[in-house]
């Protein structure tokens, strides 16, 4: 699994906070066959147009993707899923041989169109937009919710 993001996250109690959550689900993953869980910032755009930013960043983003990656874009106007069924997408693209959960973060101006339009899933965590710092920090806890539930721990209590 990977997860990309627009802007840089800088140390704080928040990137402490999303560092534990990864360490976590690292630690626990590999028994419901997570081998990786990869984190990779990409500067945000300078440009002066914010559809010209955003494409930019959709380039950023999309050069990292991996051939067989199974593209999950976080937004607002997406999906909301309740954390079993996350687990469950997960576990499925696991077992179905995804090359890589590829989790996108877009920039202050969101996602290109491009973005969303070529991604398998786009994902909301709430109606509402969250700061950048935050969103890092609920997605990693989601990862490591539905890491305990695959593999049976009792951290999830539905």
């Amino acid at each position: 699994m990977t997860i990309l993001a627009i802007g840089r996250m800088k140390a704080g109690p928040e990137k402490d906070l999303c560092d534990d959550y990864l360490d976590r689900a690292r630690a626990m993953g590999r028994a419901c066959g997570i081998t990786a869980l990869d984190v990779r910032d990409f500067p945000e755009s300078g440009l002066h147009d914010a559809s010209r930013r955003r494409e930019a960043e959709a380039k950023a983003l999309a050069s990292a993707l991996g051939p067989r990656s199974f593209q999950i874009v976080l937004d607002e106007t997406g999906r909301a899923l309740v954390s079993a069924e996350f687990a469950s997408l997960l576990r499925r693209e696991i077992e179905g041989g995804a090359g890589d959960i590829a989790f996108l973060i877009g920039g202050p101006d969101g996602h290109a169109r491009s973005t969303r339009e070529s991604s398998d899933l786009t994902l909301s965590l709430g109606p509402m937009t969250w700061p950048h710092r935050l969103v890092r920090v609920m997605l990693a806890e989601q990862i490591y919710r539905a890491v305990t539930i695959m593999v049976n721990h009792p951290y999830h209590r539905p």
